[in-house]
């Protein structure tokens, strides 16, 4: 029988078990922090050479220069003829719904004139050049592939510079085949903190981009954190979480599975049920029990139960919610009859997949939006990966004659008042009486 904590909110500690139950911090120690540190510092110093020897390493490699861990473009293009009629079509269907979807979140540029013709508004414009890291350790993800790259390509980023390791040389077909399908430009075969490096800084081969998304382990996640700055980021991602809000009218098997999904990517992941229906939570317990054994990952899952999930009873729905808003998960499910109903009540989630319908699955791979999302209750002020992250925004600001004169007013007053005298003395001159 799997370990599952269970929790009621009737409970007069619930608020501080609840506390306890979604704490997480990385285990970033001293060591992590030193060693990458290092990379950072040999990659910034040495380019390359650098790489190369850590990739040797770190990846159980044996190459003697950059050259070999260079994947040219006709590599990708084979990978997309090696794959089998059924996943080459999985992934362009994948690719197209996702392109489609984000090309709703493009910004364009805009501007209005004031009555004394003064010109005011933002011009938007897309990075140079960006850098995706695709994690290639304990499992492949082409899907991380397209949910990086094609928001990229939407807002006009001109190049895209992907890494992705290849732990003893061997490389995953399906990952090429997505960069292939997702249009990237470059791609290494390099991965840990040293591509997180050769990304910020630069190397001979490895060209310097203006932000790097994509998650990673513990090292890539700390390296990221490092050079934030110098390069943009996205996130610093955590373990991957699942929240299911369940009326207890789904079939309890559809949310055990559902649950399983998110806790066999990584013994941390967190899947969590919140449920008005004590009886319902049994049923998922039972279902959990009965179905454990059938998954390939069960180790892991059953990790993953032990140490993070929960099984939740709370009094109503409108708890439930409050719970869910507490949480901020990085994937809720409203599997209830009426999910319009709820959403509007929820302040704080990545990705809210809404219905008895709607596994999370089909949002990890073809539903449209992204699957790179917020975690460890950073939906409280973050949003998922978008075109809007690939775009950047500069005020637009033309006086007219009249303009700079009414302003140039405004602004010495305010300048003078801070003792900026040659800030107020730059207004004044194009102040006409």
């Amino acid at each position: 029988m799997a370990a599952i904590t269970r929790l009621d909110s009737r409970q007069a500690d619930f608020d501080a078990a609840l506390a306890r139950l979604i704490a997480w911090e990385a285990v970033s120690d001293e060591k992590v922090q030193s060693t990458v540190r290092e990379i950072l510092h040999a990659v910034r110093s040495r380019g390359d050479a650098a790489v190369v020897e850590y990739t040797n390493r770190f990846d159980r490699m044996s190459v003697a220069s950059m050259a070999e861990l260079t994947i040219p473009a006709a590599r990708l293009q084979e990978a997309l003829q090696r794959i089998s009629p059924e996943q080459r079509q999985a992934l362009e269907i994948s690719a197209q719904r996702v392109r489609s979807y984000h090309e709703h979140q493009k910004s364009e540029s805009w501007s209005y004139v004031e009555a004394d013709g003064t010109l005011l508004g933002q011009q938007v414009t897309p990075l140079d050049r960006a850098g995706l890291y695709v994690p290639g350790g304990k499992a492949a993800y082409p899907s991380s592939v397209l949910m990086n790259a094609i928001p990229a390509k939407v807002a006009g980023v001109a190049e895209l510079v992907m890494v992705v390791p290849t732990p003893g040389g061997e490389m995953n077909e399906l990952v090429l085949a997505a960069a292939a399908v997702a249009g990237v430009d470059k791609v290494f075969a390099v991965g840990g903190a040293q591509a997180v490096a050769a990304m910020a800084y630069g190397t001979e081969s490895v060209p310097q981009v203006d932000k790097i998304v994509g998650p990673g382990n513990i090292f890539v996640a700390t390296a990221k954190g490092m050079v934030f700055g110098t390069v943009g980021i996205d996130m610093i991602a955590g373990p991957s979480e699942i929240l299911v809000i369940c009326d207890g009218e789904t079939d309890a098997d559809w949310i055990a599975m559902d649950l399983f999904s998110q806790a066999e990517h990584d013994q941390d992941a967190q899947p969590i049920l919140v449920t008005p229906d004590a009886a319902f939570a049994d049923a998922v317990a039972a279902a959990i029990d009965r179905l454990l054994p059938t998954m390939e990952r069960s180790e892991i899952i059953e990790r993953s139960l032990a140490d993070r999930a929960a099984l939740i009873v709370v009094r109503d729905m409108e708890e439930a919610i409050a719970v869910a808003n507490t949480i901020a998960p990085e994937h809720l499910e409203l599997s209830v009859a009426d999910p319009q109903a709820l959403v509007g009540k929820i302040r704080h989630a990545g990705a809210i997949f809404m219905g008895r319908y709607t596994a999370e699955a089909v949002g990890d791979y073809c539903a449209g939006p992204n699957h790179v999302l917020p975690t460890s209750r950073t939906a409280r002020f973050s949003s998922p990966l978008g075109v809007y992250d690939f775009q950047k925004r500069s005020s637009l600001i033309m006086c007219s004659a009249a303009g700079a004169s009414s302003l140039g007013r405004t602004a010495s007053v305010l300048a003078r008042g801070e003792g900026l005298t040659a800030h107020a003395r730059s207004a004044e001159y194009r102040i006409t009486e």
